[in-house]
């Protein structure tokens, strides 16, 4: 388990971090709702509004962040909506007394419906300008999406963490393991391509009048269907719907390989157990504790079984197909 905390990160060594990229704060510091790094909005002497990040040590490589701004920049190049880095005598990737950070616009808007099939509809058109950016090459730093990493990894993040109640520690291993002997299964043969990693609702807004991309943090090679199985939701019926629009959407812009609609369940299991594995991994930061204090009661964990127990059965069904 990491020893590494952000008890160092003081307001005052935010402030000098800021103040040596040329940028002086007006207001205080806004904590903004981020447990892997730490984020904070201001509003600088220029009257403009920032958000600044402070990049979890020893999760990303300076080569890897950097790829992660790169992209973001090839995304606005090509018109496609995304708050991009702010740079400063060429450079978006500064360091502070052992800090790694970036700044960034703030940028106001109103969150994403996944339940809104018009919304939807938009939101296909965008993945869809994204990947055929993204497509145009691969990430050399950036990992991929794997089941050694989403799966094996996760699990023993979660051994080690003892927080599985010890009652029910045999049921829960017992159907864990049958998730990721399926999903394993399952997720191979896998064309990549540079992805957004993590696009759920939370990380996209509606500025003005268009959508936008709000955060690149998770980038990595994986799946096109990736960036669009987080935004089904409902029973099967309605995601069939929403699948329906998204994937003819897309298509306006960039081609999808209808295979992939095999991959939405292994990928939603991976997700699932990674999370669990993540929090398990960080569980010696206090944000952590503090913020996840229900992953240490034994109801969490029994509900957990059922979800894995629904997970396999999704596993089991045959994958969603488009509407006729």
């Amino acid at each position: 388990m990491s020893k590494f905390s952000f008890e160092d990160l003081t307001p005052d060594l935010i402030l000098d971090a800021i103040e040596s990229v040329g940028v002086y704060a007006e207001s205080g510091l806004l904590a903004l709702n981020s447990y892997e790094n730490r984020v904070y909005q201001f509003k600088a002497e220029d009257g403009l509004r920032y958000v600044v990040k402070f990049y979890r040590p020893e999760r990303w490589s300076k080569a890897q962040i950097q790829e992660e701004h790169d992209f973001a920049y090839e995304l606005a190049e090509a018109e496609v909506p995304v708050v991009a880095p702010i740079k400063h005598n060429g450079e978006s990737l500064f360091e502070h007394q052992g800090y790694v950070f970036v700044l960034f616009p703030s940028v106001g808007g109103r969150q994403f419906e996944v339940d809104n099939l018009d919304q939807l509809d938009v939101m296909g058109r965008l993945i869809g300008r994204m990947h055929q950016v993204a497509k145009s090459k691969a990430f050399k730093h950036r990992p991929t999406f794997s089941c050694e990493e989403y799966l094996h990894t996760a699990k023993v993040h979660l051994q080690k963490s003892n927080l599985v109640p010890m009652g029910i520690s045999t049921a829960f291993y017992t159907i864990l393991d049958l998730v990721i002997e399926q999903a394993q299964a399952q997720y191979k043969n896998v064309q990549t391509i540079r992805l957004h990693g993590d696009c759920h609702a939370g990380n996209i807004l509606w500025a003005g009048e268009a959508l936008m991309f709000v955060d690149l943090d998770d980038a990595r090679q994986g799946p096109a269907i990736q960036d669009l199985w987080m935004m089904l939701s409902g029973d099967r019926q309605t995601q069939l719907l929403q699948l329906d629009t998204l994937v003819n959407a897309y298509e306006e812009f960039c081609d999808f390989d209808h295979t992939q609609l095999k991959l939405i369940e292994p990928l939603r299991a991976m997700r699932i157990i990674h999370y669990m594995g993540w929090v398990a991994k960080r569980w010696s930061d206090p944000a952590f504790v503090r913020n996840f204090s229900w992953f240490a009661e034994d109801k969490y964990w029994e509900q957990q079984i059922l979800a894995l127990k629904e997970q396999l059965a999704a596993l089991q069904e045959a994958p969603l197909k488009l509407l006729p």
